[in-house]
Protein backbone atom coordinates (compact mmCIF):
# COMPACT_ATOMS: atom_id res chain seq x y z
CA UNK A 1 0.00 0.00 0.00
CA UNK A 2 1.34 3.09 -1.27
CA UNK A 3 1.77 5.92 1.81
CA UNK A 4 1.99 9.52 1.01
CA UNK A 5 3.65 12.51 3.26
CA UNK A 6 3.61 16.27 2.86
CA UNK A 7 6.95 16.69 2.28
CA UNK A 8 8.04 20.48 4.15
CA UNK A 9 11.28 20.36 1.65
CA UNK A 10 8.85 20.21 -1.64
CA UNK A 11 6.07 21.63 -0.20
CA UNK A 12 4.32 19.09 -1.67
CA UNK A 13 2.23 15.92 -0.41
CA UNK A 14 4.37 12.64 -2.26
CA UNK A 15 4.19 9.03 -2.57
CA UNK A 16 6.98 7.82 0.13
CA UNK A 17 9.60 5.42 -1.52
CA UNK A 18 11.93 4.61 0.86
CA UNK A 19 15.80 4.44 0.35
CA UNK A 20 15.81 0.71 0.94
CA UNK A 21 12.39 -1.06 1.72
CA UNK A 22 14.38 -3.39 4.56
CA UNK A 23 15.82 -0.45 6.06
CA UNK A 24 13.14 2.66 6.56
CA UNK A 25 14.94 4.83 9.11
CA UNK A 26 13.35 8.20 10.62
CA UNK A 27 14.62 10.51 13.51
CA UNK A 28 12.85 12.50 15.62
CA UNK A 29 14.21 15.39 17.26
CA UNK A 30 13.69 14.80 20.76
CA UNK A 31 13.44 16.67 24.42
CA UNK A 32 16.13 18.70 25.89
CA UNK A 33 15.98 17.14 29.33
CA UNK A 34 15.57 20.00 32.23
CA UNK A 35 11.80 19.68 33.12
CA UNK A 36 8.81 17.93 32.35
CA UNK A 37 7.44 17.52 28.89
CA UNK A 38 4.93 19.97 28.41
CA UNK A 39 1.43 18.89 26.30
CA UNK A 40 3.00 20.45 23.12
CA UNK A 41 5.94 18.36 23.17
CA UNK A 42 3.56 15.38 23.17
CA UNK A 43 2.09 16.29 19.73
CA UNK A 44 5.25 15.14 17.42
CA UNK A 45 5.92 12.10 19.41
CA UNK A 46 2.38 10.88 19.07
CA UNK A 47 2.36 12.30 15.08
CA UNK A 48 6.08 9.79 14.83
CA UNK A 49 4.79 7.21 16.89
CA UNK A 50 1.65 6.40 14.69
CA UNK A 51 3.99 7.03 11.33
CA UNK A 52 6.40 4.02 12.59
CA UNK A 53 3.34 2.07 13.60
CA UNK A 54 2.39 2.53 10.05
CA UNK A 55 5.69 2.05 8.46
CA UNK A 56 6.23 -1.01 10.81
CA UNK A 57 2.91 -2.54 9.63
CA UNK A 58 3.46 -2.02 5.65
CA UNK A 59 7.43 -2.90 5.56
CA UNK A 60 7.78 -5.02 8.86
CA UNK A 61 8.93 -4.18 12.11
CA UNK A 62 12.39 -5.41 11.64
CA UNK A 63 12.43 -3.01 8.37
CA UNK A 64 12.09 0.19 10.20
CA UNK A 65 14.50 2.03 12.39
CA UNK A 66 13.06 4.74 15.02
CA UNK A 67 15.54 7.24 16.07
CA UNK A 68 14.66 10.07 18.52
CA UNK A 69 17.72 11.43 20.61
CA UNK A 70 17.72 13.51 24.63
CA UNK A 71 19.62 16.74 24.35
CA UNK A 72 21.37 16.65 27.59
CA UNK A 73 23.67 19.46 26.81
CA UNK A 74 22.17 22.25 27.26
CA UNK A 75 22.40 26.01 29.22
CA UNK A 76 18.94 25.68 30.77
CA UNK A 77 20.07 21.81 32.22
CA UNK A 78 22.97 23.95 33.66
CA UNK A 79 20.97 26.82 34.97
CA UNK A 80 18.50 24.03 36.90
CA UNK A 81 21.73 22.35 38.24
CA UNK A 82 23.79 25.32 39.34
CA UNK A 83 19.89 26.45 41.60
CA UNK A 84 20.02 23.02 43.12
CA UNK A 85 23.78 23.91 43.82
CA UNK A 86 22.89 27.07 45.50
CA UNK A 87 19.88 25.42 47.41
CA UNK A 88 22.63 23.36 48.75
CA UNK A 89 22.80 20.04 47.09
CA UNK A 90 25.68 18.15 47.29
CA UNK A 91 28.27 17.07 45.03
CA UNK A 92 29.99 18.88 41.75
CA UNK A 93 27.61 20.59 39.13
CA UNK A 94 28.81 18.14 36.71
CA UNK A 95 27.44 15.69 38.81
CA UNK A 96 23.82 17.53 39.40
CA UNK A 97 23.59 17.98 35.68
CA UNK A 98 23.99 14.43 35.14
CA UNK A 99 21.64 13.83 37.58
CA UNK A 100 19.11 16.08 36.23
CA UNK A 101 19.48 14.76 33.04
CA UNK A 102 18.99 10.97 34.57
CA UNK A 103 15.62 11.95 36.37
CA UNK A 104 14.20 14.03 33.77
CA UNK A 105 14.59 11.31 31.31
CA UNK A 106 12.95 9.27 33.53
CA UNK A 107 9.91 11.39 33.78
CA UNK A 108 9.70 11.69 30.04
CA UNK A 109 10.05 7.58 29.82
CA UNK A 110 6.92 7.56 31.99
CA UNK A 111 4.60 10.22 30.69
CA UNK A 112 5.34 8.98 26.86
CA UNK A 113 4.80 5.28 28.03
CA UNK A 114 1.26 6.26 29.68
CA UNK A 115 0.35 8.21 26.36
CA UNK A 116 0.74 4.59 24.48
CA UNK A 117 4.07 5.38 23.01
CA UNK A 118 6.51 2.92 21.71
CA UNK A 119 10.30 3.54 22.75
CA UNK A 120 12.35 4.60 19.47
CA UNK A 121 14.88 1.67 18.10
CA UNK A 122 17.37 4.38 19.59
CA UNK A 123 17.33 6.99 22.52
CA UNK A 124 20.89 8.82 21.78
CA UNK A 125 21.91 11.10 24.32
CA UNK A 126 24.41 14.04 23.39
CA UNK A 127 26.64 13.16 25.85
CA UNK A 128 27.45 10.08 23.90
CA UNK A 129 28.96 11.37 20.66
CA UNK A 130 30.55 14.31 21.82
CA UNK A 131 33.11 12.65 19.56
CA UNK A 132 31.77 12.20 16.65
CA UNK A 133 30.44 15.74 16.99
CA UNK A 134 34.45 16.80 17.13
CA UNK A 135 34.95 14.76 13.96
CA UNK A 136 32.24 16.59 12.28
CA UNK A 137 33.28 19.98 12.99
CA UNK A 138 36.93 19.26 12.28
CA UNK A 139 35.22 18.18 9.12
CA UNK A 140 33.26 21.69 8.19
CA UNK A 141 36.17 23.33 8.97
CA UNK A 142 38.84 21.42 7.09
CA UNK A 143 36.01 21.95 3.79
CA UNK A 144 35.96 25.91 4.50
CA UNK A 145 32.23 25.74 6.35
CA UNK A 146 33.46 26.63 9.24
CA UNK A 147 35.65 28.76 11.18
CA UNK A 148 37.57 29.40 14.69
CA UNK A 149 36.80 32.87 16.83
CA UNK A 150 37.57 33.33 20.34
CA UNK A 151 37.18 29.89 21.37
CA UNK A 152 34.24 29.24 19.24
CA UNK A 153 33.93 27.36 16.21
CA UNK A 154 30.96 28.69 13.75
CA UNK A 155 29.30 27.11 10.75
CA UNK A 156 29.89 30.08 7.72
CA UNK A 157 26.09 30.53 6.43
CA UNK A 158 27.26 32.00 3.69
CA UNK A 159 29.29 28.93 2.51
CA UNK A 160 26.30 26.67 2.14
CA UNK A 161 24.09 28.43 -1.02
CA UNK A 162 21.13 26.53 -0.51
CA UNK A 163 21.09 27.60 3.47
CA UNK A 164 16.57 28.75 3.76
CA UNK A 165 15.16 26.27 1.21
CA UNK A 166 13.68 24.23 3.81
CA UNK A 167 11.42 27.52 5.20
CA UNK A 168 11.54 28.87 2.06
CA UNK A 169 13.26 32.14 3.33
CA UNK A 170 16.19 34.34 2.53
CA UNK A 171 19.11 34.49 4.76
CA UNK A 172 18.02 38.45 4.63
CA UNK A 173 14.51 37.94 5.75
CA UNK A 174 15.75 35.47 8.40
CA UNK A 175 17.74 38.01 9.60
CA UNK A 176 15.60 40.63 9.54
CA UNK A 177 12.97 38.33 11.26
CA UNK A 178 14.83 36.26 13.70
CA UNK A 179 16.52 36.77 17.07
CA UNK A 180 20.31 35.99 16.24
CA UNK A 181 23.44 36.73 18.42
CA UNK A 182 24.64 39.66 18.03
CA UNK A 183 28.55 38.84 18.70
CA UNK A 184 31.68 40.80 17.27
CA UNK A 185 33.42 37.34 16.09
CA UNK A 186 30.82 36.27 13.61
CA UNK A 187 31.95 36.88 9.96
CA UNK A 188 27.45 37.03 9.44
CA UNK A 189 25.08 37.31 12.21
CA UNK A 190 23.46 34.17 10.95
CA UNK A 191 26.32 31.96 11.34
CA UNK A 192 25.62 29.80 14.24
CA UNK A 193 27.50 28.29 16.85
CA UNK A 194 28.99 24.66 16.32
CA UNK A 195 31.05 24.42 19.52
CA UNK A 196 31.52 27.31 22.81
CA UNK A 197 33.91 27.57 25.57
CA UNK A 198 33.01 25.57 29.15
CA UNK A 199 33.88 26.49 32.37
CA UNK A 200 35.49 24.25 34.56
CA UNK A 201 32.84 23.36 36.67
CA UNK A 202 30.43 22.89 33.96
CA UNK A 203 30.13 20.22 32.06
CA UNK A 204 32.64 20.33 28.92
CA UNK A 205 35.16 18.34 26.71
CA UNK A 206 38.89 18.37 25.51
CA UNK A 207 38.38 19.66 22.06
CA UNK A 208 40.98 21.04 19.34
CA UNK A 209 40.00 24.37 20.23
CA UNK A 210 39.83 24.07 24.02
CA UNK A 211 37.20 22.82 26.64
CA UNK A 212 34.14 22.93 25.43
CA UNK A 213 30.90 21.76 24.89
CA UNK A 214 28.65 21.56 21.14
CA UNK A 215 26.35 23.99 19.65
CA UNK A 216 22.64 22.33 19.82
CA UNK A 217 22.40 21.96 15.98
CA UNK A 218 25.33 19.87 15.59
CA UNK A 219 24.40 17.31 18.20
CA UNK A 220 21.47 16.31 15.92
CA UNK A 221 23.91 16.10 12.99
CA UNK A 222 25.97 13.99 14.69
CA UNK A 223 23.61 11.11 16.48
CA UNK A 224 21.48 10.65 13.27
CA UNK A 225 24.70 10.63 10.93
CA UNK A 226 25.80 7.76 13.83
CA UNK A 227 22.49 5.79 13.67
CA UNK A 228 20.98 6.38 10.28
CA UNK A 229 23.83 7.46 7.68
CA UNK A 230 24.53 10.01 5.58
CA UNK A 231 21.34 9.47 3.64
CA UNK A 232 18.00 8.53 5.42
CA UNK A 233 14.08 8.62 4.94
CA UNK A 234 11.99 10.52 7.35
CA UNK A 235 13.12 13.74 10.01
CA UNK A 236 10.72 15.33 11.70
CA UNK A 237 9.82 17.90 14.39
CA UNK A 238 7.27 20.67 15.19
CA UNK A 239 7.15 23.50 12.84
CA UNK A 240 8.93 25.65 15.41
CA UNK A 241 12.35 23.57 15.06
CA UNK A 242 11.93 24.22 11.11
CA UNK A 243 14.03 27.24 11.58
CA UNK A 244 16.73 27.94 13.04
CA UNK A 245 17.21 23.85 14.37
CA UNK A 246 16.17 21.87 10.95
CA UNK A 247 17.48 24.66 8.79
CA UNK A 248 20.71 24.23 10.21
CA UNK A 249 20.62 20.69 10.43
CA UNK A 250 20.56 20.59 6.60
CA UNK A 251 23.22 23.51 6.19
CA UNK A 252 26.11 21.69 8.20
CA UNK A 253 24.96 17.89 7.05
CA UNK A 254 25.32 18.66 3.88
CA UNK A 255 28.27 20.36 4.16
CA UNK A 256 30.18 17.32 5.76
CA UNK A 257 28.84 14.72 3.87
CA UNK A 258 27.90 16.13 0.12
CA UNK A 259 27.79 12.65 -1.17
CA UNK A 260 24.86 12.21 0.68
CA UNK A 261 21.06 13.68 0.95
CA UNK A 262 20.77 13.90 4.90
CA UNK A 263 17.10 13.75 4.85
CA UNK A 264 14.70 12.74 2.48
CA UNK A 265 11.37 13.54 3.31
CA UNK A 266 10.69 16.42 6.09
CA UNK A 267 7.26 16.04 8.38
CA UNK A 268 6.21 18.71 10.63
CA UNK A 269 3.37 18.91 12.76
CA UNK A 270 1.42 22.06 13.44
CA UNK A 271 1.34 23.84 17.34
CA UNK A 272 -0.94 23.08 20.03
CA UNK A 273 -3.48 25.51 21.68
CA UNK A 274 -5.14 24.93 24.66
CA UNK A 275 -9.20 26.42 24.57
CA UNK A 276 -8.20 28.02 21.44
CA UNK A 277 -5.32 30.02 22.95
CA UNK A 278 -1.33 29.76 22.70
CA UNK A 279 -0.61 27.72 25.56
CA UNK A 280 1.53 29.83 27.84
CA UNK A 281 2.97 30.65 31.51
CA UNK A 282 1.24 33.95 31.39
CA UNK A 283 -2.34 33.19 30.33
CA UNK A 284 -2.33 30.39 33.09
CA UNK A 285 -2.79 27.74 30.28
CA UNK A 286 0.11 26.02 30.35
CA UNK A 287 0.30 22.25 31.71
CA UNK A 288 2.21 19.33 31.47
CA UNK A 289 1.54 15.54 30.02
CA UNK A 290 1.97 14.47 33.60
CA UNK A 291 -0.10 17.47 35.29
CA UNK A 292 -3.17 16.14 33.23
CA UNK A 293 -2.67 12.17 34.47
CA UNK A 294 -1.93 13.65 38.00
CA UNK A 295 -5.16 15.20 37.85
CA UNK A 296 -6.61 12.18 36.35
CA UNK A 297 -6.70 12.40 32.69
CA UNK A 298 -6.01 8.71 31.62
CA UNK A 299 -3.31 8.99 29.03
CA UNK A 300 -5.36 7.45 26.50
CA UNK A 301 -7.07 9.93 26.26
CA UNK A 302 -4.55 12.32 25.88
CA UNK A 303 -3.70 10.34 22.93
CA UNK A 304 -6.76 10.74 21.12
CA UNK A 305 -7.66 13.92 21.97
CA UNK A 306 -4.35 14.53 20.15
CA UNK A 307 -5.15 12.26 16.82
CA UNK A 308 -8.64 13.73 16.66
CA UNK A 309 -6.93 16.85 14.69
CA UNK A 310 -4.61 16.16 11.71
CA UNK A 311 -0.80 16.61 12.29
CA UNK A 312 -0.67 19.38 9.59
CA UNK A 313 -3.22 21.62 11.39
CA UNK A 314 -2.60 23.29 14.65
CA UNK A 315 -4.37 21.57 17.07
CA UNK A 316 -7.27 22.92 20.11
CA UNK A 317 -7.07 20.92 23.53
CA UNK A 318 -10.13 21.33 25.43
CA UNK A 319 -11.81 19.67 28.41
CA UNK A 320 -14.76 18.90 26.54
CA UNK A 321 -12.79 16.85 24.14
CA UNK A 322 -11.14 15.28 26.85
CA UNK A 323 -14.58 14.62 28.15
CA UNK A 324 -15.97 13.17 25.42
CA UNK A 325 -12.56 11.39 24.33
CA UNK A 326 -12.80 9.41 27.77
CA UNK A 327 -16.67 8.91 27.14
CA UNK A 328 -16.08 6.94 23.96
CA UNK A 329 -12.81 5.12 24.92
CA UNK A 330 -14.64 4.24 28.14
CA UNK A 331 -17.58 2.26 25.48
CA UNK A 332 -14.77 0.90 23.00
CA UNK A 333 -13.39 -0.82 25.87
CA UNK A 334 -16.43 -1.94 27.35
CA UNK A 335 -17.26 -3.56 23.97
CA UNK A 336 -14.01 -5.87 24.20
CA UNK A 337 -14.44 -9.67 25.30
CA UNK A 338 -10.86 -10.87 25.30
CA UNK A 339 -10.45 -11.70 21.51
CA UNK A 340 -6.97 -11.25 20.72
CA UNK A 341 -6.36 -8.91 17.44
CA UNK A 342 -6.13 -9.62 13.96
CA UNK A 343 -5.47 -7.91 10.92
CA UNK A 344 -6.67 -3.87 10.71
CA UNK A 345 -9.35 -2.64 8.37
CA UNK A 346 -7.98 -1.97 5.25
CA UNK A 347 -9.64 1.31 4.71
CA UNK A 348 -8.26 2.61 8.20
CA UNK A 349 -4.95 1.50 6.99
CA UNK A 350 -5.61 3.39 3.72
CA UNK A 351 -6.72 6.91 5.41
CA UNK A 352 -3.47 6.17 7.76
CA UNK A 353 -1.52 6.15 4.28
CA UNK A 354 -2.59 9.18 2.94
CA UNK A 355 -0.41 11.73 4.91
CA UNK A 356 -0.98 10.46 8.28
CA UNK A 357 -5.09 11.30 8.50
CA UNK A 358 -5.36 10.12 12.01
CA UNK A 359 -8.71 11.94 12.38
CA UNK A 360 -10.57 10.11 9.66
CA UNK A 361 -9.01 7.17 11.28
CA UNK A 362 -11.12 7.40 13.97
CA UNK A 363 -14.12 8.29 12.61
CA UNK A 364 -13.66 4.80 10.84
CA UNK A 365 -12.77 3.41 14.09
CA UNK A 366 -16.14 4.33 15.65
CA UNK A 367 -18.28 2.97 12.66
CA UNK A 368 -16.21 -0.27 13.52
CA UNK A 369 -17.06 0.03 17.07
CA UNK A 370 -21.13 0.49 16.16
CA UNK A 371 -20.80 -2.95 13.88
CA UNK A 372 -19.02 -4.63 16.43
CA UNK A 373 -21.80 -3.39 18.87
CA UNK A 374 -24.37 -4.54 16.19
CA UNK A 375 -23.21 -8.05 15.75
CA UNK A 376 -22.58 -8.74 19.32
CA UNK A 377 -26.31 -7.95 19.89
CA UNK A 378 -27.16 -10.49 16.82
CA UNK A 379 -24.73 -13.49 18.29
CA UNK A 380 -26.47 -12.80 21.33
CA UNK A 381 -29.92 -13.55 20.05
CA UNK A 382 -28.73 -15.90 17.51
CA UNK A 383 -29.58 -14.15 14.74
CA UNK A 384 -28.67 -16.71 11.40
CA UNK A 385 -26.70 -15.78 8.40
CA UNK A 386 -24.15 -13.53 9.63
CA UNK A 387 -21.44 -12.73 7.05
CA UNK A 388 -18.63 -12.82 9.51
CA UNK A 389 -18.69 -13.40 13.67
CA UNK A 390 -18.51 -10.88 16.48
CA UNK A 391 -15.37 -12.70 16.89
CA UNK A 392 -14.08 -11.92 13.62
CA UNK A 393 -15.44 -8.15 14.06
CA UNK A 394 -13.74 -7.62 17.29
CA UNK A 395 -10.40 -9.04 16.24
CA UNK A 396 -10.45 -6.48 13.29
CA UNK A 397 -11.73 -3.90 15.48
CA UNK A 398 -9.05 -4.49 18.00
CA UNK A 399 -5.87 -4.84 15.51
CA UNK A 400 -7.32 -1.48 13.82
CA UNK A 401 -6.86 0.51 17.22
CA UNK A 402 -3.58 -0.67 18.44
CA UNK A 403 -2.20 0.65 14.81
CA UNK A 404 -3.62 3.82 16.09
CA UNK A 405 -2.37 2.94 19.52
CA UNK A 406 -5.79 2.79 21.36
CA UNK A 407 -7.09 -0.12 23.69
CA UNK A 408 -4.04 -1.22 24.43
CA UNK A 409 -3.68 -3.60 27.44
CA UNK A 410 -1.03 -1.69 29.14
CA UNK A 411 -2.61 2.07 29.14
CA UNK A 412 -6.20 0.31 30.26
CA UNK A 413 -5.34 0.79 33.49
CA UNK A 414 -7.65 3.83 34.15
CA UNK A 415 -10.62 1.59 32.28
CA UNK A 416 -10.11 -1.33 35.53
CA UNK A 417 -10.05 0.84 37.69
CA UNK A 418 -13.73 2.22 36.37
CA UNK A 419 -15.15 -0.92 35.92
CA UNK A 420 -14.26 -2.64 38.94
CA UNK A 421 -16.16 0.38 40.77
CA UNK A 422 -19.73 -0.53 41.28
CA UNK A 423 -21.73 3.08 40.71
CA UNK A 424 -24.99 1.92 41.05
CA UNK A 425 -24.92 1.69 44.88
CA UNK A 426 -24.16 5.06 44.93
CA UNK A 427 -26.75 6.17 42.33
CA UNK A 428 -29.53 4.64 44.48
CA UNK A 429 -28.17 6.51 47.16
CA UNK A 430 -28.68 9.80 45.72
CA UNK A 431 -32.36 8.31 44.40
CA UNK A 432 -33.28 7.30 47.92
CA UNK A 433 -32.10 11.02 49.17
CA UNK A 434 -34.06 12.49 46.57
CA UNK A 435 -37.07 10.95 47.33
CA UNK A 436 -36.54 11.59 50.89
CA UNK A 437 -35.87 15.57 50.24
CA UNK A 438 -39.29 15.70 48.29
CA UNK A 439 -41.23 15.01 51.07
CA UNK A 440 -39.13 16.71 53.70
CA UNK A 441 -38.75 20.04 51.19
CA UNK A 442 -34.94 19.19 52.81
CA UNK A 443 -32.38 19.16 49.95
CA UNK A 444 -29.12 19.30 51.96
CA UNK A 445 -28.14 15.42 51.37
CA UNK A 446 -29.35 15.81 47.75
CA UNK A 447 -26.79 18.96 47.22
CA UNK A 448 -23.80 17.54 49.66
CA UNK A 449 -24.04 14.02 47.45
CA UNK A 450 -24.71 15.73 44.22
CA UNK A 451 -21.44 18.21 44.75
CA UNK A 452 -19.39 15.38 45.76
CA UNK A 453 -20.20 13.30 42.87
CA UNK A 454 -18.93 16.16 40.66
CA UNK A 455 -15.91 16.93 42.69
CA UNK A 456 -14.95 13.21 41.87
CA UNK A 457 -15.21 13.62 37.82
CA UNK A 458 -18.68 12.03 38.07
CA UNK A 459 -21.38 13.46 35.82
CA UNK A 460 -24.99 14.07 37.71
CA UNK A 461 -28.18 12.68 35.40
CA UNK A 462 -31.15 13.13 37.55
CA UNK A 463 -34.71 12.36 35.54
CA UNK A 464 -38.01 10.77 36.08
CA UNK A 465 -36.47 7.82 35.52
CA UNK A 466 -33.80 7.65 38.33
CA UNK A 467 -30.57 8.80 38.77
CA UNK A 468 -27.64 7.85 36.57
CA UNK A 469 -23.88 8.46 37.18
CA UNK A 470 -21.50 8.65 34.16
CA UNK A 471 -17.47 8.98 35.15
CA UNK A 472 -15.66 11.82 32.89
CA UNK A 473 -12.55 13.38 32.17
CA UNK A 474 -10.09 13.09 35.79
CA UNK A 475 -12.75 10.78 37.11
CA UNK A 476 -11.26 9.54 40.71
CA UNK A 477 -12.21 6.82 42.48
CA UNK A 478 -10.27 7.99 45.55
CA UNK A 479 -12.76 11.55 46.00
CA UNK A 480 -15.89 9.30 46.33
CA UNK A 481 -14.36 8.02 49.84
CA UNK A 482 -16.65 8.50 52.83
CA UNK A 483 -19.26 10.21 50.82
CA UNK A 484 -21.75 7.87 51.92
Amino acid sequence: MDITLTNTRTRRKETFTPIDPGNVRLYLCGPTVYDRAHLGNARPVLVFDVLYRLLRHVYGEAAVTYVRNFTDVDDKINDTALKRKKAGAEGTLETLVQERSDETIGWYHADMDALGALRPDHEPRATGYIAEMVAMIKDLITRGHAYEAEGHVLFAVDSYKAYGALSGRSVDDMIAGARVEVAPYKKNPMDFVLWKPSSDELPGWDSPWGRGRPGWHIECSAMSHALLGESFDIHGGGNDLMFPHHENEIAQSCCAHPEGDFARVWLHNEMLQVEGKKMSKSLGNFFTVRDLLDQGVPGEVIRFVMLSTHYRKPMDWTAEKAREAEEKLRKWRGLLTGIAPTNANETLVHELSADLNTSKALTLLGLMADDLKQHQYWEQHQVKDMVRSAAEVEGEFLASAHLLGLLLPETGDWYEAQAELDLNKFAEHLSEARADAMQSKDFSEVDRLKQGFIAAGLEVRMSKEGVELVPGAGFDVSKLEGLL
